[in-house]
């Protein structure tokens, strides 16, 4: 008060304006940078900064009424959502992290300690990250899910498994037909297809239909369970690397 009671005094005019932007405060008590991608880890407490960084630029037009929803296959819905920083940040984080899975159906990370469809996979709870990831599925995958399967509400979705899958022609090279045990699953391409590896993708046993072109930080979503038995393609060369998460078990 002193300094502006002098400042008056001596005829300097101050005054307060919102016409530019300064920049903006962020939270620095969560910055880990013990972690391998620190910045990933700030989804909750700096979230304008963490979206300006990770989320797709074309994500706000999925929900724009005059565009309509990319369907490749029945009940198999295609959005963009996340961007390759995400994605490459994503696998730094899983193979930094290195321990990834042998595929069998042990799995002691597992309640009951079996996996009916083992993949080498790391989940995300090794990494620290599944509370976000769980903030990730209300914020930016829950509103896209409501938007095509229109009826199905459930606030916030919940997600037991959550992991990043690892595809390669000398350890895993695909997947078996099975169901998954959700309501709804969702699949983010975390690298190129044609580039990265080639082969692979998903096909949908009931209808005879293959997404195979996936693109980097597009989401597929499509039903678990019942309907929509599927099967991973042959990764016949490279790395494919995929997000997989299974809503609401």
């Amino acid at each position: 008060m002193a300094f502006c009671a002098n400042l008056r005094d001596l005829g300097v005019f101050m005054y307060a304006s919102n016409r530019i932007d300064f920049g903006h405060l962020v939270n620095p008590e969560s910055f880990d940078i013990t972690r391998t991608e620190p910045d990933m880890y700030q989804i909750i407490d700096n979230q304008r900064d963490w979206e300006s960084r990770y989320i797709h630029i074309d994500y706000p037009e999925n929900f724009n009424p005059e565009k309509k929803s990319i369907q490749p296959c029945p009940d198999v819905y295609w959005f963009p959502i996340v961007s390759r920083r995400f994605c490459k940040s994503l696998i730094n984080m899983m193979e930094s992290f290195g321990k990834w899975s042998d595929g069998k159906n042990q799995d002691t990370r597992l309640e009951g300690g079996y996996e009916a469809v083992p993949t080498r996979d790391i989940h995300m709870n090794q990494v620290g990250w599944d509370h976000h990831w769980l903030y990730f599925l209300q914020h930016y995958v829950r509103p896209l899910q409501e938007h095509v399967f229109t009826g199905y509400i459930h606030d916030p979705p919940r997600s037991l498994m959550n992991f990043v899958v690892r595809y390669k022609p000398d350890e895993q090279p695909s997947l078996k037909p099975h169901h998954d045990s959700s309501t709804y699953t969702i699949n983010i391409a975390l690298n190129e297809a044609g580039v990265d590896y080639e082969g692979g993708g998903c096909r949908f046993i009931r209808y005879n239909c293959s997404v195979t072109q996936t693109k980097v930080g597009w989401l597929l979503i499509h039903p678990g369970r019942l309907t929509h038995f599927h099967e991973g393609l042959l990764v016949t060369k490279g790395i494919r690397y995929i997000m997989i998460s299974f809503v609401d078990p």
